[in-house]
């Protein structure tokens, strides 16, 4: 019984040494969102995303945009004063469940596949110089999805739509 139990505890520190505290205490929230899409729990899903930084990601892009454009000054001028309406406007269309599950199913996560346990998904994610942790499409790859410890709850605080847009099917399981 000591034997096992001590194989046993052995194991579970092989396997948490691959994650970070940071990892370890951020997974428990990326699960529930997780789930929260796969449910279409509205509530659950608000509890742990950032709609304010989300937001102020999508205008961020969008006044980067505007100036790559190479539009006068004018016209650049008014594209920075009218991100912040597009954003806020985006994302309430773009920030919802229903809208994570669509990209979820692209890359071949469907309703009645099984989510990742809380320690798998801790080791998947990679922790960031800045605190956050991020969830990569594929190993190596950018990360798709960026969450802060906001209060004590992981929060997505960051969503890259254009790796999203930009990926192929299958491509985040690699």
């Amino acid at each position: 019984m000591l034997r096992r139990a001590a194989s046993l505890l052995a194991a579970l520190t092989l396997l948490t040494g691959c994650a970070t505290t940071r990892q370890l205490a951020a997974a428990p929230d990326v699960h529930a969102l997780l789930v929260a899409i796969r449910d279409d729990d509205r509530a659950a899903f608000e509890a742990h995303v950032d709609r304010r930084a989300l937001e102020a990601e999508m205008q961020a892009v969008m006044v980067e945009r505007s100036r790559e454009a190479g539009m006068g000054d004018g016209a650049a001028g008014l594209g920075v004063l009218l991100s912040g309406p597009l954003a806020r406007a985006a994302g309430s269309v773009l920030i919802r469940p229903e809208v994570f599950r669509a990209v979820a199913d692209y890359y071949g996560y469907r309703p009645d596949t099984p989510i990742p346990g809380t320690l798998s998904l801790a080791v998947a994610l990679t922790p960031l110089p800045d605190g956050r942790v991020c969830a990569k499409g594929r190993k190596g790859g950018p990360c798709l999805l960026t969450f802060a410890d906001e209060d004590g709850t992981w929060k997505l605080v960051a969503f890259d739509a254009s790796q999203v847009l930009a990926g192929r099917k299958g491509g985040a399981r690699s």
